[in-house]
């Protein structure tokens, strides 16, 4: 489960976002440490999402310091595979029909 999400990240105000990255920068390190001094943590995989948090938390900075805006997903079009099978399926029907 992230620590943040993309839609809390993007809310946070300039300064709440720079304020967490400290806190989690912070944190990061903390558990680097403990693992270079040879001492195991807790939950190794936190690592890698405190790594993944700062990354999406300095990207958003960055988009918004330029102004570009991430665009929403577009909706998928019907595949043109089922039109297809469709005028497939009605000629087979016409030339069963033909035969007859």
């Amino acid at each position: 489960m992230p620590l943040l999400r993309l839609k809390e990240i993007r809310d946070m105000s300039s300064d709440e976002r720079t304020k967490k990255l400290g806190e989690l920068r912070t944190e990061l390190t903390r558990l680097r440490t403990m693992v270079g001094a040879g001492g195991s943590v807790e939950n190794p995989a936190r690592i890698r999402e405190l790594h993944r948090t700062i990354a999406q938390m300095l990207t958003i900075s960055h988009e918004q310091k330029i102004g570009v805006a991430r665009a929403k997903p577009k909706k998928t079009k019907k595949t043109k595979e089922k039109k297809s099978t469709k005028k497939q399926t009605k000629k087979k029907e016409e030339r069963e029909e033909n035969k007859k």
